[in-house]
C-alpha cells in the first residue's frame, strides 16, 4: 500500500470513527442527522479513493468509485430529507411550503 492511499484510508477512517463517537453521545435525531453528514461526505469517498489507489485502474476500481459517487451524491439527500419529515412531524416546518 502505497503512503498516499494509507493517509486517504486512516484519514477516512479516523472521520468515520469521529462521526461514530459523536452519534454515541447525541440525543436528538436532528444532531444525529448532522454528525452523520462527514461520514458519507468525507469519510466513504476518502477511504474508497484510498482503495482504488491500492487496487489501480481495474473494473473492482470502477465499482469502488461508481459506489462511493452514489453515496457522497445520495447521503446528504436523504439526510435533508429525513430532517424535513421531523421538522414537519414536531410541527416546526410548515406544510404548505414546497418539499
Amino acid at each position: 500500500m502505497t503512503v498516499a492511499a494509507q493517509i486517504l484510508v486512516f484519514s477516512g477512517v479516523f472521520v468515520i470513527l469521529a462521526s461514530s463517537a459523536g452519534l454515541v453521545r447525541a440525543k436528538d435525531l436532528l444532531t444525529r442527522l448532522h454528525l452523520l453528514s462527514p461520514a458519507t461526505t468525507l469519510g466513504a469517498p476518502l477511504i474508497g479513493v484510498g482503495l482504488v489507489l491500492v487496487n489501480g485502474v481495474q473494473l473492482g476500481s470502477g465499482a469502488i468509485l461508481a459506489t462511493v459517487v452514489l453515496l457522497a451524491v445520495t447521503g446528504p439527500i436523504l439526510q435533508s430529507a429525513t430532517a424535513r419529515l421531523e421538522a414537519r412531524h414536531r410541527g416546526e416546518a410548515d406544510e404548505d411550503l414546497p418539499s
